[in-house]
């Protein structure tokens, strides 16, 4: 992979101990939270591969919990995230699973609030750096390091370019789009990287068009 700067090979200012196993994944739950969009009530951990085998050694799962409850990387409460949880009322669990995954970093972060769930799926890829692979059962690359949509709509013509359109005409560039589906026609998921920041205007915007359901705004 390339790195665009010394700072992301040496990592990012943070509690340590590991830029993987712990700054790594305490981004991971920030973004999950981001994603969530509210503070969640539950939180159900799981982890694969290099996480399940060390995570007590590396406190991924003090990394995570952390994370998941707004905590940044270097914010000096990271060991205390247990404490933080309970003080807090969330109740959380953590899972080793056996399962083989693709890239051994790997953290399924399910949370639920009154009203909503949501399932996030990330990787931790070296100096702080992560992935977000897969939302609500759906495959996607997201850095996490770019102002982004996900927009969850009907796999239908003309969607997609009423997007693009609209962000077009307000002079946001797109640096990175794909598009995921469960099957032709059904469900599918829009995940547009920009430049630009993308105001709530706009999204509500987006929102108002034909066949989407969701639109999560996912600010760096």
């Amino acid at each position: 992979m390339k790195y665009r700067s010394v700072f992301d090979i040496i990592g990012p200012v943070m509690v340590g101990p590991s830029s993987s196993h712990t700054a790594g994944a305490v981004r991971i739950g920030q973004l999950a939270r981001k994603l969530f969009g509210k503070a969640p009530r539950e939180a159900d951990i799981h982890f694969f591969g290099s996480f399940a085998r060390t995570y007590r050694g590396h406190a991924t799962d003090v990394a995570v919990l952390a994370g998941v409850m707004g905590l940044t990387t270097s914010d000096p409460r990271i060991p205390d995230a247990f404490d933080l949880a309970k003080d807090t009322g969330l109740i959380y669990r953590i899972h080793e699973e056996a399962a083989v995954p693709v890239h051994p970093n790997t953290v399924t972060i399910r949370l639920s609030a009154e009203g909503g769930q949501m399932s996030v799926t990330g990787i931790s890829i070296g100096g702080g750096l992560v992935q977000i692979t897969r939302v609500d059962g759906f495959d996607l690359r997201l850095s996490g390091e770019a102002p982004a949509l996900l927009i969850f709509h009907q796999d239908a013509y003309g969607t997609i370019a009423s997007v693009t359109r609209i962000l077009a005409e307000n002079a946001i560039n797109i640096s990175h789009m794909e598009v995921a589906r469960a099957r032709k026609g059904q469900d599918a998921l829009m995940v547009i990287e920009t430049d630009q920041p993308v105001n709530q205007d706009l999204v509500r915007l987006i929102q108002e068009q034909p066949n989407i359901f969701k639109t999560i705004k996912l600010d760096i």
